[in-house]
């Protein structure tokens, strides 16, 4: 395998962290390894406990190599939660070269332009997507370059975050040994893997339940409007039946994966199953409709908070629907209560690679999908070679700012 055409997504959530090991190959995709770990020291999508989060980290990293035999060096990592932020903004340049024709450098120029807004201390801009390019008031651009012009604009969003946040997240995943090629917005990622052409220019909504919280997106025109987090997921879910059938929690999350059903009527009675009580040693027989009891009513209570917090960003009725996606929505029934729930059409994204058929793969499929579109958009090489890890403590340091200002340069 060459290691010239490998990239890697990292997705730290609530309950996995998840590595992915995609290969290029002639602009095909492959899946090559696979990596995931249990999440330690992360709190509905929050670091925090720095030492768990780089032990979590370090151990699905270690997995997917000696899957594939390679040593990971840099990683594309995801980024979502409440903190982030979306706003629109504009830049202008002059076109540079003396035939007027635009280049990369008249693209990044006015990208940096755009990227010139004020920002509160606690803030820092994570990326820049552009929406459209205007030539000499000419719009609906998508690449300019090879034009020939005067004036060079873009319309962009701007994608902000909080400080803290991110430098926690930088701090994991550099004191884990490893470089960080890139920060991906989980909700562009997810999207370039979940959504056709014609959902995101219809208007969708994607929706990701994880297991601390439930991220929503919005889509309209080809471009993300719109993001927002509810804190509530897919443990809240393992929390009422760890209650109901008062058992612990780590039982109840296996009941729930085994036997768990998002409706009741979608539920068989003569599905049963023990579990031990707590307070005592004796077990208890509990059928499948008995946890159905349990579950329905909170998947219904996410679903309505979905559509409430879709209603609250201002979008009502999309053409396209609403797609699910996560861990959380693997579980029979989740599609009839989001039917029921939504009022609208609903689908599952699934991965369709081997090995990461499950929709908990997506983010990290889809940072895979996305760095490779806009790689190969802009004619450079996915990442660099993977090698040996950095191990000095100077090289650990070196890393986040600079990389990802040139980063952001290089791949947006």
């Amino acid at each position: 395998m060459s290691g010239n055409d490998v990239i890697v997504s990292l997705d730290i959530g609530t309950s996995k962290v998840r590595v992915i090991i995609g290969e290029i190959n002639n602009g095909a995709i492959n899946i090559v390894g696979v990596g995931s770990a249990d999440s330690e020291g992360i709190r509905k999508s929050a670091i925090v406990d720095i030492d768990q989060t780089v032990q979590s980290i370090r151990s699905a990293v270690d997995h997917a190599e000696r899957m594939v035999g390679i040593q990971i060096a840099d990683v594309y990592v995801g980024i979502t939660g409440s903190h982030i932020g979306l706003q629109s903004s504009q830049g202008v340049v002059a076109v540079s070269n003396e035939d007027r024709e635009i280049g990369t450098e008249d693209i990044e120029r006015v990208l940096q332009a755009a990227k010139v807004v004020a920002l509160p201390p606690e803030r820092e801009i994570v990326g820049i997507v552009p929406k459209q390019y205007l030539v000499d008031g000419l719009d609906g651009i998508q690449d300019p370059r090879g034009m020939i012009g005067v004036r060079l604009e873009v319309e962009a969003t701007i994608i902000t975050g909080a400080k803290t946040v991110i430098h926690n997240l930088v701090r994991v995943v550099e004191k884990a040994g490893l470089n960080i090629a890139g920060l991906i917005l989980m909700p562009l990622a997810a999207g370039q893997m979940a959504l056709s052409k014609d959902e995101k220019s219809m208007g969708t909504v994607l929706v990701d339940i994880g297991a601390g919280a439930t991220a929503i997106s919005v889509f309209d025109q080809g471009n993300l409007v719109a993001t927002s987090t509810i804190p509530i997921g897919g443990e809240y879910i393992t929390n009422d039946i760890s209650i109901g059938l008062r058992t612990q929690t780590n039982v109840a999350e296996k009941v729930k994966l085994k036997y768990g059903c998002g409706v009741i009527e979608d539920a068989a009675e003569d599905q049963v199953f023990k579990v031990t009580r707590i307070g005592s040693n004796e077990e208890k027989e509990f059928s499948q409709v008995d946890l159905a009891n349990i579950i329905e009513p909170r998947v219904s209570e996410i679903f309505q908070l979905v559509r409430a917090e879709v209603a609250r960003l201002g979008y009502k009725e999309l053409p396209g629907g609403y797609i699910l996606t996560g861990g959380s929505v693997s579980m029979p029934g989740i599609l009839s209560a989001a039917r029921r729930e939504l009022n609208s059409s609903v689908r599952v994204a699934v991965p369709d690679f081997i090995g990461v058929r499950d929709p908990s793969y997506t983010g990290g499929v889809g940072i895979i999908q996305y760095v490779s579109k806009f790689a190969r958009s802009r004619g450079t090489a996915p990442v660099k070679k993977q090698s040996k890890r950095k191990t000095s403590a100077a090289q650990e340091k070196n890393g986040f700012f600079e990389s990802v200002k040139n980063w952001l340069k290089e791949f947006i």
